[in-house]
């Protein structure tokens, strides 16, 4: 693959990454659909997206992934949409990210990977940016939607670990995205008397699930194998930034100096932790 290519595809997998945060965010806050409706069309949509794309890579649909990955995908999903009922797309995003990155060099910790003094500061660093952020003030995020955020990282993150060493990585994502359908009608049924949808608000759900979700896992994927590991993870510190500068075009929503300087805490702490570490996390987005 060209050198050409390999950035163009890179740099279209963290737009539509970014993109997730910024489709969410309008649809419920400008048109009809509740969160619960958006997220199970999201994930329908990327599940019947990504096994397209297996087949026309197999010409068959092998059975592939488990219940435990599909569950952390549908606490992700869930978590995103209704934390997105509050929060600003870029405040989401910053939040979302962290949350993936902290439970990934968290589990990296805990099972013996060793720090450098510079990889501590620059943990420290990223921990007191996410703290600058939540602290209560003028412009703080909700905490209720900061929480639910936090959590949707954090399922990510899990089923980022869970999916490390995959063969086929589109495969397994397919798969989890099918068993998460179940998790995603029930969740539909218990909240159906406050359903509601109208046809901006599914073409909204239907884009992330199928382009920016579906379509852009697949890029991701097919870009990764010509992408060293530290570069393909630093490459990702690029999606909040892409959701801020996109909520702040398409959205009208401000920069604040408070998310301005914790962006840069958190993703300048993190890039150093990514960087100076001898194995670099290479994780998933949405």
């Amino acid at each position: 693959m060209s050198s050409a290519r390999v950035v163009a595809l890179t740099v279209l997998s963290m737009v539509a990454f970014a993109a997730n945060s910024l489709l969410c965010r309008v649809a419920l806050r400008g048109t009809g659909i509740d969160a619960a409706t958006f997220t199970s069309i999201r994930i329908m949509s990327g599940a019947f997206v990504l096994l397209l794309a297996v087949w026309v890579q197999r010409g068959r649909v092998p059975r592939a992934g488990n219940w435990p990955s599909a569950l952390a995908l549908f606490v992700y999903a869930a978590g995103f949409s209704f934390a997105y009922l509050s929060l600003p797309a870029s405040t989401g995003a910053l939040l979302l990210f962290a949350a993936v990155q902290a439970t990934m060099i968290g589990y990296g910790v805990c099972t013996g990977e060793r720090f450098s003094v510079l990889q501590w500061i620059g943990l420290v660093c990223a921990l007191a940016g996410l703290v600058g952020l939540l602290l209560p003030g003028i412009s703080a995020p909700p905490p209720g939607g900061a929480a639910l955020m936090l959590a949707a990282g954090i399922a990510w993150g899990i089923y980022s670990l869970r999916g490390k060493g995959a063969r086929n990585p589109t495969m397994e994502t397919a798969g989890n995205f099918t068993r998460a359908v179940p998790f995603a009608g029930a969740l539909s049924a218990i909240t159906h008397m406050h359903a509601a949808f109208d046809w901006a608000g599914l073409a909204y759900a239907i884009a992330s699930g199928a382009v920016t979700s579906g379509i852009g896992y697949v890029l991701w994927y097919a870009t990764l194998p010509q992408l060293r590991v530290a570069n393909a993870a630093t490459v990702q510190l690029s999606v909040p930034v892409i959701a801020a500068i996109g909520a702040t075009i398409f959205l009208g929503e401000s920069l604040t100096p408070r998310i301005v300087l914790a962006s840069v805490a958190i993703l300048g702490g993190i890039a150093v932790v990514v960087l100076k570490g001898r194995r670099p996390a290479n994780i998933e987005r949405t």
